[in-house]
């Protein structure tokens, strides 16, 4: 089955989301209008709340300083009325008339400049005006039927507070304090007054409110009566005693607060009252709640005033944004290739730059440990030759130890992407499940695997030795992300990719798709998951090169490599490799091919000694004659001598001038027919070599692989 697919590039690279964009203005555009709405009315509301508190302290302040004064001013009362109930004694109405002259002087002594006093005055038994602090000889009045004279008559020797009036004598507003007088048998003889003046406290109270409209200072009886009030009702109000402050004066409360609304001009006021003393008098101070809201709304009209103007920039910024948003569009839409394409060569350069300083420090390890492995190899394969001699087990032993030494080698140079490859077609539908068992063994008893492959899948040109390091590595990677077991599906399909976006030329490639259902990986780490010695396992438990193995292999193979991850759904890496086809010789080509010689003088070019005598030892028992040269530079002399030979077998990394490829180049310019082979266990430049068309064998090579390049016979 195939399929036409656009692959995401790998490499970060710009995104606008438009759509996204456009939503967020939006969403940005309606928090700047909810969000400073939501602030404004909880403000407005907490502002509000804090006015009122601020004003029941405010009154509850002023009420303070208006018990105090109150108390002050009855406590002066008292003592003088105390004074002159003392000074009369016991004596009767006769008694006092006869001394009215110098009674008149003693109360206007007691009176003496108090603001607050209008007049003192002593009343007989009968009501009768006796004495007067303001007038001598005192005006014959009568006040008997009066209430405060008859209360003070049933109360004594409780003083009684009148009800506020007008001074027949002081021509002036006032409420008296009247104390009834007792005789030595318990009869009433008579009672002494003092008159207050209202004009007092109104001054006092105006004075303590600044003359503030909004505030109301105010003295009552504690039957709710009204003595003074400032700013006074207007002429003709009538209070009503139904409220819930008069209320609180018949339950006696000592202090309080209450909310209400006034029955004379329906303003709803703050009100708070106390106490005077043991006085049966309180004091009032109210606030109106208008004149709270309307400061309140002053000052909340000019902080959504200063409110408003960022979130009207903010508006017009949106606003702007929007229409700009369009064009942007455009252009982004022009430029966007050119802008993935940069990243994706960025991104490169620094994988490419990561690749090659693993390169340099693995490359110079294997490359002695090749040539120490080509001595080992070589000399086992002469023991074979020589039949073993008694010790083929302990010879098999060094093959298998060289063996694994290879490909522990061949998987360090595959990272390093300095592996001579040993490509062959490969037949997926043949060759995966000859490789299940192993990759089976790999995943472990607690996770499945399961292969799916479509009919006629395309071989592809890979090592096979590092396609099945690959798979290895992504199935072990696969069991240490489901440690609870689960399932790793190898799928295997052809696919055509078409302007695809993984770097990739257009054409037909197979992808192997390996998936678990693991647990799966952040996005940042899909991201580095490829490079070397990046791991996110235990310290200790894994080197990181395996996924940078499988990312080298596919792009060795010209393909490349793609990892899909998402946390707590699982991962799938494919693989990339290109369709493989067969080229056919031509007749031509088949007829131009130089027929093997049977034997031949070999030139060997190898700076190692050991390596050097261990492949001609091989050599002479393919019955060719050897001349070895320690380098490049030396064998070039000798080519230049005029000598000629079967074969020219040099490696390729070696001190001096000149290396391997280098010896190769100027012998294919000097020397079309010279046959020249290179071996080489790493290399930087295989590609350079490739284009010459030279045979490269991989250190360690068999004596097969030898003996078929050399085409001599012992």
């Amino acid at each position: 089955m195939q399929r036409v697919e656009r692959v995401a590039v790998d490499f970060p690279m710009p995104s606008r989301n438009f759509a996204a964009t456009r939503r967020m203005l939006l969403i940005v555009l309606a928090v700047s209008i909810v969000f400073p709405l939501a602030c404004l009315a909880g403000y407005g509301y907490f502002d509000y709340q804090r006015r009122i508190a601020d004003s029941n302290n405010m009154i509850d302040r002023l009420a303070r300083v208006t018990e105090e004064q109150a108390v002050k001013v009855m406590d002066l009362n008292r003592q003088m009325a105390s004074r002159i109930v003392e000074l009369l004694g016991s004596a009767d109405d006769a008694q006092i008339r006869a001394r009215e002259a110098e009674l008149h002087e003693r109360l206007r002594e007691v009176g003496g400049d108090f603001p607050q006093v209008s007049s003192i005055y002593v009343l007989g038994a009968r009501g009768d005006l006796l004495v007067s602090s303001l007038a001598y000889p005192a005006p014959a009045m009568s006040i008997s039927q009066r209430e405060d004279f008859m209360t003070a008559k049933a109360m004594r020797p409780q003083p009684y507070f009148s009800l506020p009036m007008f001074g027949p004598v002081s021509k002036t507003n006032v409420f008296t304090t009247m104390i009834g007088r007792s005789g030595a048998d318990g009869q009433f003889i008579g009672a002494v007054s003092v008159a207050l003046r209202n004009e007092y406290f109104s001054r006092f109270y105006r004075e303590l409110t600044e003359g503030d409209p909004s505030l109301v200072l105010a003295l009552y009886r504690q039957d709710g009566s009204l003595l003074v009030r400032y700013p006074p009702w207007p002429a003709g109000a009538k209070p009503t005693s139904r409220s819930a402050f008069s209320a609180a004066l018949r339950d006696k409360q000592l202090f309080g607060h209450v909310r209400l609304h006034s029955t004379v001009d329906g303003v709803e006021r703050l009100l708070a009252f106390r106490r005077v003393g043991d006085y049966p008098l309180y004091v009032v101070s109210a606030y109106a709640i208008s004149s709270i809201a309307s400061a309140w709304r002053r000052h909340f009209v000019l902080i959504a005033a200063l409110t408003a103007v960022p979130c009207f920039a903010i508006w017009l910024l949106v606003f702007y944004s929007l229409r700009q948003l369009a064009g942007e569009r455009r252009a982004w839409e022009r430029w966007q290739g050119e802008v993935a394409m940069r990243l994706s060569v960025e991104a490169s350069s620094r994988q490419l730059q990561r690749m090659g300083a693993l390169g340099n420090l693995v490359a110079n390890v294997a490359h002695d440990f090749n040539n120490l492995l080509m001595v080992v190899s070589a000399n086992t394969e002469l023991a074979r030759l020589k039949h073993y001699n008694n010790l083929e087990k302990e010879v098999l032993a060094v093959e298998r130890a060289t063996a694994t030494a290879e490909a522990l080698t061949r998987r360090l140079l595959s990272v390093a992407r300095k592996q001579p490859l040993k490509q062959e077609a490969v037949d997926l539908a043949r060759w995966l499940p000859t490789a299940a068992p192993l990759i089976d063994a790999a995943l472990g008893d607690t996770v499945e695997l399961a292969l799916n492959m479509v009919d006629n899948v395309w071989p592809v040109l890979a090592d096979p030795t590092d396609l099945e390091f690959a798979i290895m590595n992504l199935a072990v990677n696969a069991r240490d992300a489901m440690p609870r077991g689960g399932r790793f599906v190898i799928r295997c399909q052809n696919s055509r990719l078409v302007g695809s976006d993984t770097l990739l030329p257009d054409g037909e490639y197979v992808v192997i798709a390996c998936s678990d259902d693991g647990e799966g990986m952040p996005e940042a780490v899909a991201r580095r998951a490829f490079e070397p010695l990046f791991t996110t396992k235990l310290r200790g438990s894994s080197t990181g090169l395996g996924l940078a193995q499988v990312l080298s292999m596919c792009e060795q193979a010209g393909g490349t490599a793609k990892i899909d991850s998402v946390p707590g759904s699982g991962t799938t890496v494919r693989l990339y490799l290109p369709r493989y086809r067969e080229r056919k010789a031509t007749a031509d080509e088949l007829l131009q091919q130089p027929a093997p010689t049977p034997s031949g003088v070999v030139l060997l070019v190898e700076d190692n000694e050991d390596v050097a005598a261990g492949v001609m030892a091989v050599l002479e028992t393919f019955g060719c004659e050897v001349r070895h040269e320690p380098t490049a530079d030396q064998a070039l002399d000798v080519l230049n001598g005029g000598a000629r030979f079967e074969l020219v077998l040099s490696d390729i990394q070696m001190p001096g001038k000149l290396n391997g490829i280098d010896l190769a180049e100027k012998v294919r310019s000097a020397w079309p027919s010279q046959r020249i082979a290179l071996m080489t266990g790493y290399a930087d430049e295989l590609e350079r070599a490739r284009r010459l068309g030279v045979a490269i064998l991989a250190k360690p090579f068999n004596i097969d692989e030898l003996h078929a390049l050399v085409a001599c016979e012992p």
